[in-house]
């Protein structure tokens, strides 16, 4: 198997073997499936992701031809109208005016805010699960905790909330390396149906306004619909994807390393460490993309603009140039500079609720099921950017 394999099942399944022969022999490598470079090394991917010479996006100063690439297809034109106005994918200065508007509206006090709520939900859905005995954790507990909590700050209406889960899981295919034609076709068809979704609800709360962010957001001055639309559509994807495979990943992690949930398990005060090694440990968002807009060296590499690198977070948080036994877990770690989040301009809006989702699901458990085991070895979904589990079936 070649060291870096992402369509395969065996990879996906354990991806750090592979990532451990690429940091030593080839940390900077054309991979021409994809057409990128792979970057393998934090120090590369830590500079890189703060290196203004490359962008999310290169719209801003070329045209597709211009970069030497194809346009994409017209019938994906809808994906990426939603996914262009959310701030992911804008460079400055369109970036800067839209995250500081956007900040306006999603500020700190309205994040702390939503702690007790946060607490609440996740109690609920302990003692419920706890109720009956066990279950599919991720679809019980990890997956309704963060997008409960995304509608409750976005203002989605209770009865809706069962249509975003779906929506989100569709558009976020299209992030995986090479998408097959079906997927960009959900995709597109997720997009229309969120944004028409989204553009009627946002027209609505501007004439009826409540207290909540998409309220907030259509107060704006300077926000474009398009562009509150798309970033409430960041916020959903980028606001729970992350938090169900950290809950998912890391439980799995700790029932394979049973000294630490022990551990974990007599001193929750270990938690938040315990949390951001999760995160480290399995990373969630295995990889992460940027364009090049002007020749760069890497390493002895010339890369060109117009090409595309590909940033291994998964293996950036096991160099062990950084992390001291980094295949160890280590919920008591405490240097851990881990990139999960990203960095730079870029760096996660949303790092600080998700940090208090994952605390309060984590807690919740640690607390009301002591007894919680694992009843058989789960499956990896089959994405390698976006790292998550089918299901976690557990007992008590």
């Amino acid at each position: 198997m070649s060291a870096f394999d992402p369509w395969s099942p065996a990879f996906v399944a354990h991806p750090y073997e592979g990532y451990r022969r690429l940091r030593e022999q080839d940390p900077v490598s054309w991979f021409e499936p994809s057409g990128q470079f792979l970057v393998s090394r934090h120090e590369d991917v830590n500079a890189l992701l703060r290196d203004r010479r490359l962008g999310r996006t290169y719209l801003h100063v070329a045209t597709h031809e211009e970069m030497g690439r194809t346009p994409p297809p017209p019938q994906d034109e809808p994906f990426w109208t939603l996914n262009n106005n959310g701030m992911l994918d804008r460079e400055p200065p369109d970036h800067t005016r839209l995250r500081r508007l956007v900040s306006q509206a999603f500020t700190p006090r309205r994040v702390e805010a939503l702690r007790p709520v946060v607490q609440r939900l996740a109690d609920g859905l302990v003692d419920a699960f706890v109720a009956k005995g066990g279950g599919d954790l991720i679809a019980e507990v990890a997956e309704p905790l963060p997008v409960t909590v995304i509608a409750e700050l976005l203002g989605i209406p209770e009865p809706d909330r069962h249509l975003l889960r779906p929506w989100s899981a569709a558009i976020c295919g299209m992030y995986e390396l090479n998408p097959p034609r079906e997927t960009a076709a959900a995709a597109v068809r997720a997009a229309e149906e969120f944004s028409d979704y989204l553009r009627g609800l946002a027209r609505h709360r501007a004439g009826d306004p409540q207290d909540d962010l998409i309220s907030a957001l259509t107060a704006v001055e300077g926000l474009s619909e398009d562009e509150l639309i798309g970033t409430c559509v960041l916020l959903l994807n980028a606001g729970h994807e992350a938090t169900v495979n950290v809950t998912g990943n890391g439980w799995w992690a700790l029932f394979r390393n049973p000294d630490q949930l022990r551990k974990l398990r007599t001193d929750p005060a270990l938690l938040p460490t315990a949390i951001e090694e999760l995160m480290r440990y399995d990373t969630p968002l295995q990889m992460f993309e940027r364009w090049v807009l002007e020749d760069i060296e890497v390493r002895g590499h010339t890369i060109r603009k117009g090409q595309e690198v590909a940033l291994l977070f998964g293996s950036a948080n096991h160099d062990p140039a950084v992390f001291t036994d980094p295949e160890r877990l280590d919920i008591e770690r405490r240097d851990n500079p881990h990139i999960s989040f990203g960095a730079g301009i870029h760096y996660c809006l949303g790092a600080p609720l998700a940090r208090i989702e994952l605390a309060a699901s984590f807690g919740a458990l640690l607390a009301k099921a002591p007894g919680l085991r694992l009843d058989r070895e789960p499956q990896w979904k089959p994405g390698f950017v976006i790292r998550g589990l089918e299901k976690l079936e557990v007992s008590l």
